[in-house]
């Protein structure tokens, strides 16, 4: 019974201590490689020819009681030929922590060369979140409701915010950097520790390759690097995807992804396939992750759902809007891999 105590104990310290990073740790799983790189990059908004929507579910350490789940809805689309403008709304809960928030973003691509098919794109997004403590929902171990006359009123802060960023593309090869959560946080209502610096940084690099021998099929390796400003922690995502279309441009693809800590690369956080399929213009994705640490025992892995949709289709006079498969580069009569 006391070692029971202990574990459960132990799980509510790290589900709180992880609420209070909420906003550092968005978005932390894979969502943004089900096809969507505006996820993590405000400057990705407008590439590609069609309206882009995006709907995703996750649900984090199932079996463990008020683990993180997370619902998000991602839109972008071009505006003009080169500029792009989106949307991202959230809902996360996380153990007694409650998170809502919204990006608005714009994006603007440039040729930089048009013969090496150079191109830079820069982004900003304006960040609203609104974070509060459900203290209703606090109880003891026992399942008991907790009364407590020092726990009092609506523990709750919206805060405003901005990220920036830049992308440059080399025909595959892709390189963005960003800026996220530029201002500090107000946390004056709280009366527990909250983090007010949420400044953090994000590189996000890949390349898209194809077979020579077959057009229809082609690779991407990439990475997702995040360094938090507050206390330095830093985090990788190692990742590829293979991609196999049909002669309609529908296709499916198979990947895996490798989540570390920076200073523990030989003990990963979470390790995971992941899968999707697109067909007339309807897209799903599926993406699972086994934990690898001293939770492991405790939960069955997370589990990531999205759906999608892309319609109002209109090519762009601008190469600087074409999506980052090879397919969208046929279509201009531009070839990625020359």
């Amino acid at each position: 019974m006391h070692q029971m105590k202990k574990i459960t104990l132990y799980i509510l310290l790290l589900v709180f201590s992880y609420g209070y990073g909420q906003e550092l740790n968005l978005p932390v799983w894979t969502q943004y490689l089900a096809d969507n790189d505006f996820i993590v990059s405000p400057t990705f908004a407008g590439i590609g020819d069609n309206f882009r929507i995006r709907a995703n579910g996750l649900t984090q350490w199932v079996g463990i009681k008020d683990a993180p789940d997370n619902q998000a809805l991602y839109a972008d689309f071009r505006m003009s030929n080169r500029s792009g403008v989106g949307l991202s709304l959230y809902n996360d809960k996380n153990g007694h922590t409650r998170q809502k928030g919204a990006k608005f973003s714009f994006a603007h691509h440039l040729i930089l060369d048009f013969t090496s098919k150079q191109y830079l794109s820069f982004g900003i997004s304006y960040n609203i979140n609104s974070f509060r403590i459900a203290i209703e929902d606090f109880e003891s171990i026992d399942g008991s409701p907790i009364v407590d006359p020092a726990i009092t009123g609506d523990r709750a802060e919206t805060n405003h915010n901005f990220d920036v960023g830049i992308l440059y593309r080399n025909k595959g090869y892709y390189l963005s950097f960003n800026a996220n959560n530029i201002l500090p946080k107000n946390t004056d209502d709280f009366l527990v520790y909250e983090p007010g610096d949420l400044l953090n940084f994000q590189v996000y690099s890949g390349i898209v390759f194809g077979n020579k021998t077959n057009n229809d099929i082609e690779y991407e390796p990439s990475v997702f690097y995040q360094l938090f400003y507050s206390d330095k922690r830093s985090a990788t995502d190692v990742n590829f995807k293979f991609r196999k279309f049909n002669r309609n441009d529908d296709y499916f693809w198979l990947g895996g992804s490798y989540r570390f800590l920076n200073d523990q690369f030989f003990k990963p956080l979470n390790i995971g396939p992941m899968a999707g399929i697109t067909k007339n213009r309807l897209y799903f994705a599926y993406s699972y992750q086994f934990t690898i640490n001293d939770l492991a025992g405790y939960n069955s892995g997370t589990h990531s759902i999205t759906i999608g949709l892309d319609f109002m289709q209109g090519a762009s006079n601008c190469p600087c809007t074409k999506g980052t498969s090879w397919r969208k580069f046929r279509g201009a009569g531009l070839n990625r891999y020359n």
